[in-house]
């Protein structure tokens, strides 16, 4: 409703990434218009932004292992089990992965390092002697290779006609455990409980990530499920 505002939609508007990860979307009367369809809702809703909001989930994983360091089969399917860091989150309820926002200019890389930082290593309550301390065993874990679980348009309780939520999901996986088992997890803003969590099909998790930790555990060749399914 504010006369100043136009923002410039399907485009780089100054800092902040309007276009969307799925292409070109339609503006109708001003307003974008959800590419996926009707929501039920108008206007802009929880979201902060008109169009497409912009997050980044870490999937941080490792293998489970027992006390002797061996990793641990499922006795069903004999696949090793992956176990993920999951938050709690406050606002729901709901066990989830550790992302958030992309902010105004920022890289994604950079997001999905920060937000991982902030709600599961609690960085914002730290020194600056404990963020460098954290930086530095982090760097190691983020900086080596990794995959691109999904990017694009997720389906989230959020989404409007008008704005919804796109998101980029990047597994980040320790494949020796030692990255990230001196890392004090410690629940930040946004989360309630942050832990490792076993990955199988059982789980419950927020919006749509129980969709990207199934590609991860099908990349990783990790256990999922204890129904074969259908034999081909």
């Amino acid at each position: 409703s504010d006369k100043g505002f136009s923002p410039k939609f399907n485009e780089k508007d100054g800092e902040v990434e309007r276009r969307s990860l799925n292409g070109l979307y339609v503006v109708e009367n001003g307003r974008p218009r959800n590419p996926v369809g009707r929501t039920g809702l108008t206007g802009r809703g929880l979201l902060g932004r008109w169009g497409p909001n912009h997050a980044a989930d870490p999937v941080v994983t490792r293998w489970k292992r027992d006390g002797s360091g061996n990793k641990i089969a499922h006795p069903v399917t004999g696949k090793n089990i992956l176990q993920f860091i999951a938050i709690k989150r406050r606002d729901c309820g709901e066990w989830a992965i550790p992302g958030g926002m992309v902010d105004p200019g920022e890289k994604i890389s950079a997001t999905l390092k920060r937000e991982f930082e902030e709600e599961a290593l609690n960085s914002l309550q730290k020194s600056p002697e404990e963020k460098a301390e954290l930086e530095k065993q982090l760097h190691k874990l983020f900086s080596q290779e990794h995959f691109v679980v999904y990017r694009g348009y997720v389906d989230d309780p959020r989404n409007t006609d008008n704005a919804w939520m796109e998101t980029e999901a990047v597994n980040y996986h320790d494949e020796t455990g030692e990255a990230m088992d001196n890392l004090p997890l410690e629940a930040g803003d946004d989360a309630g409980i942050v832990k490792w969590i076993d990955i199988s099909e059982k789980l419950k998790l927020y919006a749509s990530h129980s969709n990207f930790i199934k590609l991860v555990t099908e990349k990783r060749g990790a256990h999922w499920s204890e129904d074969p399914g259908p034999e081909c």
